[in-house]
């Protein structure tokens, strides 16, 4: 299996799939490799990058909150914190940082759907961002898989370093943005759950998995699979604990690793 972070990893820096690198992962799913994504980005973000490599079927999403199955739009599960849990994370996060503001990510049985909720006030990581805002009592009154943290005024590694004596073990922190925003999922989900989950339902163990990462919430997958490779341009972390550091994203870091063996 061949799994791969999909933002500053599989794509490069104008968000593409290089021909070089859909080259190489269209020759190892002839061959009979499984191929699935692994991202913190939620399901209606899954179809641009499929639409770019259409041989994909599944998709980790919301660093392993989430399983979409591309080729038939389906959410086959999911992982979520329940409202009484984001309202104790709400107050002690708030508490610790009063200048941020929440968004909550749910998740529906397609892709497509207004699942982003934020506070009127938050300010997107991404010019593009998507959401309908409400008030910070109604954000928390539904289930969701990720819970994001937003301080424009701070790094990300930063904020996790402040909230996690804080949080403990009531949730899993981490960031894929370094600049102001940092991520909550459910107590032990991460990246490397999830995909562990997906080799379970196809019968693979973690020796056979060829994982790819750039970033800190690629860390636990990174450090779970046969072979971690962190990118080039990845966070220091990564390069710490990766099997082998290949180049960057505008590189064909990722086509250099498989290229050796398709």
């Amino acid at each position: 299996m061949v799994a791969t972070d999909v933002d500053g990893t599989l794509l490069n820096p104008f968000d593409e799939v290089t021909p070089r690198t859909s080259a190489v992962i269209e020759r190892l799913v002839a061959g009979g490799v499984t191929f699935v994504l692994v991202t913190g980005r939620p399901p209606r973000w899954i179809p641009p990058v499929v639409a770019q490599l259409p041989m994909t079927r599944f998709a980790v999403c919301a660093n392993g909150g989430v399983l979409y199955d591309a080729v038939e739009d389906r959410v086959v599960w999911s992982r979520t914190i329940d409202p009484a849990t984001l309202a104790e994370l709400a107050t002690v996060i708030t508490a610790t940082l009063p200048g941020c503001r929440l968004a909550v990510e749910g998740v529906g049985e397609v892709a497509a759907g207004d699942h982003f909720v934020a506070e009127p006030d938050y300010i997107h990581a991404w010019a593009d961002g998507d959401n309908h805002t409400v008030p910070r009592t109604d954000l928390l009154t539904r289930p969701a898989v990720k819970m994001l943290i937003r301080d424009p005024q701070m790094r990300s590694d930063a904020m996790v370093a402040a909230l996690a004596p804080v949080i403990g073990d009531a949730a899993d922190l981490t960031f894929s943005h370094p600049r102001g925003l940092v991520e909550i999922s459910p107590s032990g989900v991460t990246k490397a759950t999830g995909l562990a989950e997906v080799c379970d339902r196809l019968g693979f163990t973690a020796a056979d998995v060829v994982a790819f990462g750039d970033m800190p919430n690629d860390l636990e997958m990174l450090r779970w699979a046969g072979h971690g490779v962190a990118m080039g341009n990845a966070h220091g972390d990564l390069h710490a604990v990766a099997d082998e550091v290949t180049a960057s994203n505008a590189d064909d870091g990722l086509a250099l690793v498989l290229e050796r063996w398709f």
